[in-house]
């Protein structure tokens, strides 16, 4: 049923003008809406039954009264989340956006109840919205979870996706289509290119993704667009089509129900850095610098604190029970301590469990033959054979690295940012890599989130780049959450 409600149609390329291979998107929203109906009403109803102590009845008067009320608070909900387009294809299906709408949609709905509160004064309502509103909007997060994830794994069989024809230089292009195909959870499949300087015919090879049909430069996008059947054109470049190409292409393109969506060129640069000004009719993109200091720097630290002191009380027992079984299980001491490059350059000592026999650093060079790491920078082996049996299982679910947080507490590190470098592979750093080291390094970050050991080395240098330019706070914590879920899989660890 589920598959049949999400399965995009399959449209002739005659059709183009009608934006039926996007049909999956209306099933998706109106999915969402019946979930946030469902969802509202039954936290409504909860909240009602928790306040009056007992299960609603016909001819109740209190029942009456609260069933009025909740229809009232549930038109107000949902209208907002409707007004905060919490549900629009634009932002439906992976980031956070989605999540800070449904967010801001409820709170808007508080301010509003309250107000209503204040005017009319009703008996018996705080109690009751203050359970329904907690309720509600932990549930709604839920349902919006559990939406996306089946979205994901549609999407992963290469259904319920935006099709793409990218067009610019081949530069702009590639690199266009190699972060969309690693945005893969954003539903965005290039299907063909339009090459500046080419002519229909041949092919681009995108290296980690394949090869792409070549269908002429810019003045064939009519054309390749009835070829490919593409729901959407990514513009990478304007240099040859002027101000004036690129406007007339857009009405070419609502003629025939396709959008337009064209990329700055900025790279690794997150939405809250980014601000659109007008300026004589010209869009004007201002890029803010990244900030370290200030009052981040304190929300940095109150953060690494109070999080490194909780995680430290309650894996007390873990930990015991792991120095134990290392001692038990193996030669030599329980904790292994490694020279990191820190902040600003500054070698600290790392410490972690001992995974290994000791000694193991002394075996490096026997072993270098079979680095499984992409890009020699790194050392990863798979199946080290100088890893223990304890010791296999520990870094399955990160329980050696659990010491780090001491590093936290000595302020060495962070809960959160770039993974903690060797001076070796600091050694190697050119001056855009060297950013890395403006920030303290963490115990996991968005490299530990996105794949961990499977990741090659310039995957691993993207990522620690792009958190370095984006820091905040909310990322940060968005990152813990997601560790949690990584660290219980056990996937990429070795």
């Amino acid at each position: 049923m589920a598959d049949e409600i999400f399965a995009p149609a399959r449209t002739p390329l005659s059709a183009v003008n009608t934006p039926a291979g996007l049909q999956w998107q209306r099933r998706y929203v109106l999915a969402l809406v019946l979930s946030d109906v469902i969802v509202v009403s039954v936290s409504l109803a909860c909240a009602q039954m928790v306040r009056l102590g007992r299960p609603i009845t016909a001819g109740d008067p209190a029942s009456i009264y609260f069933l009025i009320l909740s229809m009232f608070v549930a038109a107000i909900w949902l209208a907002l989340l409707a007004a905060y387009r919490t549900r629009s294809p634009r932002i439906v299906g992976a980031g956070v956006e989605e999540y800070r709408r449904v967010v801001s949609a409820t709170l808007a709905t508080i301010g509003v109840v309250a107000v209503a509160l204040m005017i009319f004064r009703p008996e018996y309502a705080r109690g009751y919205l203050a359970v329904a509103f907690p309720l509600g909007l932990a549930a709604l997060l839920v349902g919006r979870n559990v939406c996306r994830s089946y979205l994901a794994r549609q999407r992963r069989r290469g259904r319920c996706v935006v099709t793409v024809l990218a067009v610019g230089d081949i530069r702009a292009v590639r690199s266009l289509v190699q972060s969309l195909t690693r945005g893969w959870g954003y539903g965005y499949s290039v299907v063909g290119v339009c090459l500046t300087g080419h002519t229909s015919g041949g092919s681009i090879d995108i290296p980690g993704v394949g090869t792409l049909p070549v269908l002429g430069d810019e003045g064939k996008v009519h054309d390749a667009i009835l070829k490919t059947n593409a729901d959407t054109v990514a513009l990478t470049t304007t240099d040859h089509l002027g101000p004036e190409g690129v406007r007339e292409m857009s009405w070419n393109l609502h003629k025939l129900g396709v959008d337009l969506v064209v990329t700055p060129g900025v790279v690794d640069v997150a939405g809250p850095r980014l601000t659109m000004r007008p300026v004589a009719g010209l869009p004007l993109i201002h890029v803010e610098k990244p900030q370290y200091s200030g009052t981040k720097k304190v929300q940095k630290l109150a953060f690494d604190y109070v999080v490194s002191v909780g995680v430290l009380l309650c894996a007390l027992p873990v930990m015991l029970a792991s120095a134990i079984a290392i001692k038990l299980t193996s030669r030599g001491p329980v904790f292994y301590r490694s020279e990191r490059i820190g902040l600003d350059g500054k070698p600290f000592q790392m410490i972690k469990f001992r995974t290994m026999v000791d000694g193991a650093d002394k075996q490096v060079d026997s072993l270098r033959s079979a680095n499984d790491s992409v890009g020699g920078v790194l050392f990863k082996v798979k199946d080290d054979p100088r890893v223990t049996a304890v010791g296999r299982l520990l870094r399955k679910y990160s329980i050696d690295e659990l010491p780090q947080f001491f590093n936290v507490l000595h302020r060495d590190m962070s809960v959160v940012g770039p993974r903690p470098p060797l001076r070796r592979e600091v050694d190697t750093y050119n001056d855009q890599v060297r950013r890395r080291l403006l920030v303290l390094p963490g115990i996991t970050g968005l490299w530990q989130v996105s794949g961990r050991s499977d990741l090659s080395w310039e995957d691993s240098v993207r990522l620690d780049l792009s958190y370095v330019e984006n820091w905040s706070i909310t990322n940060d914590v968005l990152i813990a959450v997601k560790t949690v879920r990584t660290v219980a899989t056990g996937s990429g660890a070795y």
